[in-house]
């Protein structure tokens, strides 16, 4: 018997007002709408920016947005250019929603930014990481 083959499908995170995260994922990570699903107690959506198969899923429920991913823990996007990394930051800096930098740590960390969603999960944006390159 062989071994199975395993794939990453998606990540899930606790919101408490999942029109207000949509629309920040939507406007930050260039993310959009694949499925929304209806539950008694509970609502979902999975989004995707559509470079790989992998969704991001943003649920609100009866338990709220718990505890948000944050000291270390985030979500990243790679942007091809640093330049955008700039433009996206101060765009995020203006709408109240930016954490740190942008800075560049050199490799292998790159030049990257933080911005907060509106429960407090991480999103961090980077150039020049090249951690994920050939990955597939």
């Amino acid at each position: 018997m062989g071994t199975a083959t395993r794939s990453w499908t998606h990540v899930a995170l606790p919101v408490s007002d999942l029109e207000t995260s949509i629309a920040f994922y939507e406007r930050w990570a260039n993310m959009s709408v694949l499925e929304r699903v209806e539950e008694p107690g509970a609502k979902a959506v999975r989004l995707s920016d559509g470079s790989r198969p992998f969704v991001l899923v943003l649920i609100e429920g009866a338990g709220g947005a718990g505890h948000p991913l944050d000291g270390f823990g985030h979500l990243g996007i790679e942007f091809d250019r640093r330049d955008e990394v700039a433009r996206v930051s101060a765009q995020a800096h203006e709408a109240g929603c930016l954490r740190h930098g942008p800075t560049d740590s050199g490799h292998p960390r790159g030049y990257w930014a933080v911005l907060i969603d509106p429960d407090g999960h991480q999103l961090e944006l980077s150039h020049g990481q090249h951690n994920l390159a050939g990955a597939q």
